[in-house]
């Protein structure tokens, strides 16, 4: 499975960072470019449950591929998610179900990040993710 061209392009500048320190700051930056959700859009209906965090999800279907936005107020956690939404933007409901996150993580070396936790959370994302594309 191809990646989305700007997961393509993080997994480029991640495998350039020079050791964990700049993945690190990396991984912030890219949290910090997320677009903020709105208030509204802050809700208990779309707070992913599972995470230690507070998480919110929002997807739409556009011409069958799927846009995702999220928010945490965790900054740690708005980085992985930052990175997931790289990597499910644009895909369709199929393709979604075959991400596999752990590999996705491997890839852009951030493995060590993530606890057990921060795992499961990111899980929890991914499954709501399909539980909206379902």
């Amino acid at each position: 499975m191809s990646l989305p061209v700007e997961a393509a392009e993080a997994l480029q500048t991640f495998q350039n960072a020079a050791g964990w320190e700049q993945r690190a700051r990396l991984l912030m930056q890219f949290g910090d470019r997320l677009p903020p959700l709105s208030d509204a859009d802050k809700c208990e209906a779309n707070r992913v449950h599972g995470c230690e965090s507070q998480v919110w999800l929002v997807g739409e279907l556009r011409d069958g591929h799927w846009q995702f936005a999220a928010s945490s107020d965790a900054r740690m956690i708005r980085g992985l998610v930052a990175l997931l939404l790289l990597r499910v933007n644009g895909l369709n409901a199929e393709e979604l179900q075959q991400v596999d996150l752990p590999d996705w993580f491997n890839q852009l070396g951030l493995s060590r990040q993530l606890s057990p936790s921060r795992s499961n959370g990111l899980n929890a994302v991914l499954k709501r993710m399909n539980e909206l594309a379902g």
